[in-house]
């Protein structure tokens, strides 16, 4: 004989669902979240995606800040910051996020038209951080013992700070919102799922709280984790 299980009270979300489908509607959007949540995924929009990815790539323009200012001020650093930092470009940002955007992003406004100028210069000025930051990878393997060695880390440091703090801030607030002006509202779903396979194919989990740890140890390393020593006086 059977043991009789406990009763329990539906969530809810099941009760929503219950009460749609007993009526004979159709209810995707609430469907997919109760399968979300019996996942533990969250559910993340494209745009959200792509402007936490910012985030990540901020927080490190902010360490290479710390580094650019310690070598003017001629402070020491740790070397290792460097390359932890130009590591989390070129793996997360150049060669995950910014691939996201050439391959699934750009096409879709050159073939509508829409912010083509625009999307040539931010294209171009991917291709220029790429080249950046070969420099940078190539500064931070070497001894950068003499003055002339930081200083020229120095300045690739901030040409590439100086180029994206722009850069981001042009795609969060006029790329990103006019995705929604070009493709249909199922269109930005389906993005927004390929986006996330794609990541954890890329780096075999989430991409995003794994590189979120790696940016953290690099702001430990530089003493910068503390949010608070930001706060002006």
């Amino acid at each position: 004989m059977d043991t009789p299980q406990p009763l329990r009270n539906p969530s809810r979300r099941e009760i929503l669902v219950s009460a749609v489908s007993s009526c004979g509607l159709l209810l995707p959007s609430a469907v997919a979240l109760t399968a979300d949540e019996k996942d533990g995924e969250e559910d993340i929009s494209t745009n959200e995606d792509l402007m936490r990815e910012h985030g990540i790539l901020k927080r490190v323009l902010i360490a290479y800040d710390e580094i650019s200012r310690r070598i003017r001020a001629g402070q020491d650093f740790p070397p290792q910051a460097v390359t932890e930092g130009a590591t989390i470009i070129r793996k997360f940002i150049e060669d995950y996020h910014e691939k996201l955007e050439e391959d699934h992003l750009f096409p879709r406004f050159r073939k509508a038209g829409k912010l083509v100028d625009l999307v040539t210069v931010l294209y171009d000025q991917h291709q220029a951080g790429r080249r950046v930051t070969e420099r940078i990878v190539a500064a931070a393997s070497g001894s950068l013992k003499t003055a002339d060695d930081r200083n020229r880390l120095a300045n690739d440091l901030e040409d590439f700070n100086r180029m994206y703090s722009p850069h981001e801030a042009r795609e969060d607030t006029v790329l990103f919102p006019a995705l929604h002006k070009i493709v249909s509202p199922h269109e930005y779903d389906a993005l927004g799922e390929q986006f996330e396979k794609i990541e954890r194919q890329t780096f075999g989990g989430d991409g995003f709280d794994i590189y979120v740890d790696k940016v953290a140890a690099l702001e430990k390393r530089l003493g910068i984790h503390d949010l608070a020593k930001f706060t002006p006086a």
